[in-house]
């Protein structure tokens, strides 16, 4: 199997698995049970959670714990808009979002909210002056991801984050679901921030919200005594402990990987120029974890088939989005061709070199096939 669709999803590492699986099976109560079993499963919590301030540089009281990226953003986005909408109803983001940004933005604009879009240059990168423009007394959110999911575009996140530090009500959420384990970053200047386990080799189900302690949200989820008041739920001392060893795991040579996995995003392009159809969408401020491309007049679930044929795994756009024509495709370039036509190749350090010359081998044959 050549796996290239890691932006989607990874593989659980085994130490990982390793992790959950003993957890589970030693600390069987309920964290919020009174009795000696409860204590000693929520033990194991507070210690996961210390480990994971530790890692990020963030005070353990700054973490809740979630099911993933989309309801982090989704518990971000409207508890910032119920608890402040009395400060304004104005919030700022970029066409280059992950989907469950746009879901919970949309139903807001539904309740009187006003949602603007920043300009970005012809590199897909925030305009700090329109920026500017658009923001007003009547701001109180500004959510900009910091790796895009499908071009892998990074933002200026630390200038985005010391310019909003002037607008005290305005608060700064990033989407960090693509940024952890591939870029370092600094959370000094974020107010909120989201993060995924699946995305890091670790198990689907458990994400975290990074949220500055003076900071309030009006919960998603209502009743029942949880590790903080944002989120109620009994939480799963497996999956936070989990959680923990993935994030400290994915954290180790991470400069070291991202120079192996720039080597064969560059072998990928390399071996793509020689086709007149295919454009190069990813650009050099693009990770070289994301790798995307449009392969013009052939359709994008069309090609993904073929290379599956050869037991070869690719993407469209984002795993979430539900369109046929990719928006970040199409904000970046302006041609709806390349939109429709896009697909997505996502690396990692598991990806062997070896993968890279089977795909561009049977990219070939799919290509002549199908043109």
């Amino acid at each position: 199997m050549t796996y290239l669709d890691y932006s989607a999803t990874t593989p659980v590492n085994e130490e990982v698995l390793n992790t959950f699986i003993e957890v589970s099976r030693k600390y069987i109560g309920n964290p919020n049970s009174l009795h000696k079993l409860g204590v000693e499963a929520n033990e194991i919590i507070k210690a996961a959670t210390k480990q994971i301030s530790n890692l990020l540089n963030i005070k353990e009281s700054e973490i809740i714990y979630t099911s993933g990226s989309s309801e982090t953003n989704n518990m971000v986005i409207k508890g910032i808009a119920l608890k402040y909408q009395n400060r304004g109803k104005h919030i700022i983001t970029t066409e280059f979002e992950h989907s469950s940004i746009y879901g919970p933005l949309t139903y807001l604009q539904k309740q009187g909210f006003k949602v603007d879009f920043v300009k970005t240059n012809e590199y897909g990168i925030v305009d700090l002056d329109n920026l500017k423009e658009l923001l007003t007394d009547e701001t109180i959110l500004v959510s900009v991801g910091s790796v895009n999911s499908e071009i892998g575009i990074v933002q200026p996140i630390d200038e985005i984050g010391k310019l909003l530090k002037n607008y005290p009500k305005c608060f700064f959420h990033v989407d960090m679901t693509q940024s952890l384990g591939k870029i370092n970053f600094d959370l000094s200047n974020i107010d909120l921030a989201s993060f995924a386990s699946h995305k890091i080799y670790g198990i689907k189900g458990i994400g975290l919200l990074y949220k500055k302690e003076n900071i309030s949200l009006e919960p998603l989820i209502h009743g029942g005594k949880s590790t903080t008041i944002y989120r109620s739920g009994t939480p799963s001392p497996a999956m936070i402990a989990s959680l923990a060893k993935a994030i400290r795991l994915v954290l180790t040579d991470l400069d070291k990987h991202y120079e192996y996995v720039t080597k064969l995003n560059k072998k990928i392009q390399e071996g793509l120029s020689k086709y007149d159809n295919v454009y190069i969408n990813s650009n050099k401020y693009s990770i070289p974890y994301v790798l995307n491309v449009s392969v013009v007049g052939i359709k994008p679930e069309t090609m993904l088939h073929a290379l599956e044929k050869y037991d070869i795994y690719i993407s469209t756009q984002t795993a979430c989005s539900t369109g046929t024509s990719s928006k970040s495709v199409y904000a970046l370039t302006k041609d709806e061709n390349r939109a429709k036509s896009s697909i997505r190749i996502s690396l990692s350090y598991l990806t062997k070199e070896s993968d890279i010359e089977y795909f561009l081998e049977k990219f070939d044959v799919c290509y002549k096939e199908l043109i």
